[in-house]
């Protein structure tokens, strides 16, 4: 708050009134990827690009083997030469090759493990990855899958735009990396799972909203990406996401009423209070969210995928319904359906 104080006081005449968006947004904590004295600095769209390929690179190959020695889910280690395909999602920086080729050299994987790259999904991307990973799983069931979302907005920082919607990004973007392993249901790794109770996804929905491309996204300039975050968006979730959640579930043969676990992106304070608004649902149900918004801000994609282990870290019953949700440019949403099953189901 005090760094974006000293920077756009002279631009800003109620500079006080505006920055109370950092102390109501409930954020507590960021990572980034750069120190803080960068962001004082010029850096072209170039130099930023560079920076996004290699930390990207090393911090997504550290969260793949993070994901494959987590004691908390697996009985033991998941060798990398085991995965079958790599889904990698980003949309704050551009590599050709594509990260997943350069994270394959990197980690020891086969040579003709698939590779899926997604990009400019923004904050749906993580929930738009686990989909794609569960619809290649659903093709071929005997598969592993990873599901890698980075996203380092900090080297997006325009410190030069002094718009509102700067200000806004600011105060709520932040770096993150996650990494999620999916299997098909005649996987060998399916023995490898610890939990007596785990969650398994069910059925996937993806929605677009015509001709709203201005409500989020990237405006590309020579000085790199700029964001486009409309302050309708609180207003949008409000009224249009109900029923898209409704016909969703309702097709499911699921009420809103039977879900036990909300694992919703933390866009923001506003739009989780949006959520609760339009599904009706109570605080508790979006705790999870509000938490790691408050720990690490909102990292775009990887956000929904903190949210998912924290909910899957908690106890669950045999057949206890969740609902992962995540939005972003388009405009869309990204849904899935899970259940919590035992062993044997």
């Amino acid at each position: 708050m005090e760094f974006a104080k000293e920077l756009f006081s002279e631009s800003f005449h109620d500079i006080e009134r505006l920055l109370k968006v950092f102390a109501n947004g409930e954020i507590r904590k960021r990572h980034f990827s750069q120190p803080m004295e960068w962001f004082k600095e010029d850096h072209p769209l170039g130099d930023r690009n560079r920076c996004y390929i290699e930390d990207a690179t090393t911090y997504s190959a550290m969260a793949i083997e993070s994901c494959l020695e987590m004691g908390t889910f697996l009985k033991k280690s998941i060798q990398p030469s085991e995965i079958d395909a790599i889904v990698c999602v980003s949309s704050t920086g551009m590599s050709t090759p594509s990260l997943d080729a350069r994270i394959m050299n990197k980690l020891p994987f086969r040579t003709d493990t698939k590779r899926i790259p997604l990009w400019g999904l923004g904050c749906a991307g993580g929930a738009a990855g686990l989909s794609r990973g569960y619809e290649y799983c659903l093709a071929y069931p005997k598969s592993a899958v990873l599901v890698v979302c980075v996203e380092l907005c900090g080297l997006t920082f325009q410190k030069d735009d002094h718009s509102k919607s700067n200000l806004i990004g600011t105060s709520l973007f932040a770096d993150g990396v996650a990494c999620a392993l999916l299997v098909g249901d005649q996987s060998p790794l399916l023995k490898e799972r610890k939990q007596e109770e785990y969650v398994a996804i069910q059925s996937t929905q993806s929605t677009l909203m015509p001709d709203s491309e201005d409500v989020m996204g990237w405006d590309v300039q020579n000085n790199g990406l700029n964001v486009v975050f409309s302050r309708s968006i609180p207003s949008i979730v409000s009224n249009w996401l109900e029923p898209v959640v409704t016909d969703y579930l309702k097709k499911e043969d699921v009420a809103l009423e039977d879900i036990d676990a909300f694992i919703a992106h933390p866009g923001g304070k506003k739009v989780l209070e949006a959520y609760e608004k339009a599904l009706k649902f109570s605080s508790e149900k979006t705790a999870l969210s509000r938490f790691v918004l408050s720990e690490y801000g909102n990292m775009s994609s990887p956000t929904v995928l903190y949210v998912l282990k924290a909910c899957m870290e908690q106890e669950h019953e045999q057949g206890e319904k969740g609902l992962i949700a995540a939005l972003g440019p388009g405009f869309c949403s990204e849904m899935l359906l899970v259940e919590w099953r035992g062993e044997g189901a």
